[in-house]
């Protein structure tokens, strides 16, 4: 299964410290999505992320860092639908996208390395933005083969669902309040580690 952690959208203090240490101690894909920030802050960012990590750092905004610093790569979105650049990078860099219906991942999937669907449970970092799928309507997605190894699931993952998710038939998740919400950095290493064993349970990651 695939292991996707997206920043927090507002900068908080000592962030730099946990993405660090969380990408020293654990292998995933970390997408930075910070959509308030400028070029330049962005840039700033990513100069301080260890650039033996560059290669997992998928950008959601200022697409063009992302070739200057041989990122793995971009995500596409209502504010960057498209990434219309030449070059060898852009010519093998990952290119993923957010889905909010089962059509936009039908319409898009084929064309992306993967998407993401959201939200898939009720949110643990936006009050208020509840699952906007069943169970039965995800399984039967699944069945004809709009959900599959190319889909990951984005919204109120936790330990306490991944089984679900990997019946549903997604190829990974996508965490973001499981682990920027707890109260110390040791707390969300231990938070992400009990993920990663809950997903071992179901296979490498």
């Amino acid at each position: 299964m695939k292991l996707i952690v997206i920043s927090k959208e507002k900068v908080f203090d000592g962030e730099l410290l946990w993405i660090n240490a969380l990408m020293e101690k654990y292998d995933f894909t970390f997408h930075l999505r910070k959509p308030g920030l400028t070029e330049r802050e962005t840039e700033e960012i990513i100069l301080q992320i260890n650039s033996n990590f560059h290669n997992r750092i998928v950008l959601h905004d200022h697409f063009p860092l992302a070739a200057k610093y041989r990122l793995k790569g971009v995500h596409l979105n209502s504010r960057n639908p498209e990434a219309n650049f030449k070059g060898e990078y852009w010519s093998s860099c990952s290119i993923s996208r957010s889905c909010h219906s089962l059509e936009e991942v039908a319409a898009n999937k084929d064309s992306c390395n993967y998407v993401t669907l959201s939200p898939v449970f009720d949110s643990i970092s936006k009050a208020g933005y509840n699952a906007g799928f069943s169970y039965e309507t995800i399984k039967e997605a699944s069945k004809k083969g709009i959900i599959e190894s190319k889909v990951i699931a984005l919204g109120g993952i936790s330990t306490s669902n991944i089984a679900s998710v990997v019946d549903m038939g997604f190829g990974g998740v996508a965490v973001l309040g499981t682990v920027w919400n707890r109260a110390s950095l040791q707390d969300a290493i231990m938070e992400l580690g009990n993920l990663i064993k809950k997903m071992n349970d179901y296979g490498d990651i």
